[in-house]
């Protein structure tokens, strides 16, 4: 090929000439080409460049992150004694950029080995959005946070947020109440603390930790917890469906203690608003059965139209119409005033509400505040029910505790002012002193006739239905009230709702404590199943525990001398 070609060129011109001339066309061309390409190149690196720069100063898309109201701070709760009863915890909360997750089944197939709970319909929905913010997963345990966070998703993060916590879990649920998923208080008196200015606090951001003071409630942590022990134990032991109590102050109206069985754990609330978990303490009501006796009795001395003195005669049952008012435990003879309450007869008890007449029958429970609603800081409180019309017979039946119906927790208030001396206090859930007690009381009936009842309610404890909730040196009174429930609109003698109402020490009562056991059964074969088998048990058991705790120091000389001045 070299040789033809020099041929060619040696026809037309000097071998050299042609040479040079042709080695210099080829190199420059080439040289063109070599340049041409190292600007393009050039010019791919720089465009390369400059869009790497352009990203790098380009703004990161912002997150829509919730304001910090979400998770405002909350003032801690405290009982009587300081024990910290709900506070503030920080917890880690999941979130995701949809937009940053690159295949959405996989990231949840991952999630749930790690959360299982999660909705994977709800987080595809989520996650396949167009939305820059969207939350996976509220309060997440430091455990889950750290498994998460080794499974390496991208788009995936965390927000610090706070969360209640409750020490006790579910020692005082029905008292403590709940708050939300934003801290924000939904019931019991985590919902009244919002409702006294902490939610305008949270929504102008002025909710801050340090400064709220913790509130103060007025229950003692430690009652508060053998009062559940003990109705817990009880549920089990009778094989009833529930049971509540409380113990108040009698001078102050502060509740110290108040439990209902079953509840809820409130730091995992999932069941708090199934049908047998509601407080039948204060948001259910009930017939309270002859606890209402306490009433009937203390109506009619009170009225002056009855003397403890007095006789009634409980020989024959009471027939109006088609229905008869007999005695559970009949005497079939004249009982006297404390023989009509220790021997709990329905005749006699009717019949000194036949003496005061139906509508000054009505103005005494009134005055006690049994027919309305009960006013406290506690958000869940049901109002009581009455006959639309007072009759007769609705006067008869109401005297021995049926045909209307209370709140356990009301019918314990007015209780306390049958043996405190007379004065109808308030509940209270915070701390209150005896001064302030006495500037919202209301004298509702006399010293002497409160002197009175703290006599029959001895009686009772030592020779009546309510023996066995004495408790050596603790000076115990009481009555119970064993009602029967209305199953498809009739009473039931088999299916009972049980009560025990009681003061300690009740010659100068500085607490009183009531009980309620739903539906109970006999304790063993050959037992009934009435209010002075289980009901006073379970007051005996409380008072034993709780009176120590409570700075009662027992009384072992009192006991005879108690008794024969309560009888003068």
């Amino acid at each position: 090929m070299r040789l033809l070609g020099r041929k060619r060129v040696a026809d037309s011109a000097s071998p050299e000439t042609i040479v040079l001339e042709g080695s210099r066309g080829r190199s420059g061309g080439s040289h063109g080409r070599v340049v041409m390409a190292m600007g393009v190149v050039f010019a791919i690196y720089a465009a390369i460049g400059v869009r790497l720069v352009h990203l790098g100063m380009e703004e990161e898309p912002g997150v829509n992150l919730p304001s910090n109201q979400a998770s405002a701070s909350r003032p801690d709760l405290v009982d009587r004694n300081g024990e910290v009863l709900a506070t503030d915890i920080k917890t880690a909360s999941l979130f995701a950029e949809p937009r940053r997750i690159v295949d959405v089944d996989e990231a949840i197939e991952k999630l749930l080995t790690v959360l299982p709970d999660l909705d994977y319909e709800q987080a595809y929905r989520r996650l396949d959005s167009d939305a820059g913010f969207v939350w996976l997963k509220r309060q997440l345990s430091p455990r889950q946070q750290a498994d998460i966070l080794a499974l390496g998703i991208p788009g995936l993060g965390f927000r610090t947020e706070k969360r209640r916590f409750y020490p006790g879990g579910p020692t005082a649920s029905h008292i403590l109440g709940l708050v939300n998923v934003d801290n924000k208080g939904i019931a019991g008196m985590e919902k009244y603390v919002d409702e006294q200015g902490l939610a305008d606090l949270q929504a102008l951001g002025l909710a801050a930790r340090d400064t709220l003071e913790p509130v103060q409630l007025s229950i003692d942590l430690r009652v508060q917890y053998l009062l559940r022990e003990e109705l817990v134990s009880a549920v089990d032991r009778y094989k009833a469906v529930a049971a509540g109590g409380v113990v108040l102050n009698a001078r102050t109206g502060e509740v110290v203690a108040m439990a209902s069985v079953p509840d809820f754990d409130p730091n995992n609330p999932h069941n708090a608003l199934d049908k047998d978990r509601l407080n039948r303490m204060s948001a259910g009501v009930f017939e309270m059965g002859s606890t209402f006796k306490v009433f009937t009795t203390a109506m009619a001395l009170d009225s002056g139209l009855v003397s403890i003195n007095d006789s009634f005669d409980a020989t024959r049952p009471l027939r109006f119409g088609r229905f008869t008012i007999n005695d559970f435990h009949g005497k079939r003879r004249v009982l006297s005033v404390p023989e009509v309450f220790i021997y709990s007869s329905n005749i006699g008890t009717a019949k000194m509400a036949d003496v005061v007449g139906i509508e000054g029958h009505r103005e005494f429970l009134k005055r006690i505040g049994l027919l309305d609603k009960m006013d406290t800081e506690l958000p869940e409180v049901a109002r009581p029910t009455e006959p639309a019309e007072w009759k007769k017979l609705n006067s008869v039946t109401i005297s021995y505790g049926h045909g209307m119906a209370t709140t356990p927790l009301q019918t314990a208030v007015a209780g306390a002012a049958m043996i405190n001396g007379g004065k109808l206090i308030p509940p209270t859930f915070l701390k209150r002193s005896e001064e302030e007690a006495m500037a919202v009381a209301t004298q509702v009936i006399s010293e002497r006739t409160s002197q009175q009842m703290r006599y029959l309610f001895r009686l009772n404890a030592e020779k009546g239905s309510g023996r066995r909730a004495d408790v050596e040196g603790y000076y115990v009174g009481g009555k119970t009230g064993t009602a029967e429930k209305v199953v498809n609109g009739r009473y039931s003698n088999n299916v009972r709702f049980n009560a025990f109402i009681a003061g300690f020490p009740i010659n100068d009562p500085d607490y009183l404590v009531l009980v309620i056991i739903d539906e109970p059964k006999p304790e063993r074969e050959g037992l009934s199943a009435t209010a002075g088998l289980n009901s006073a048990p379970m007051v005996h058991n409380i008072i034993r525990r709780a009176a120590p705790l409570l700075g009662v120091k027992p009384d072992f000389g009192h006991e005879a001398e108690a008794l024969l001045v309560s009888t003068q």
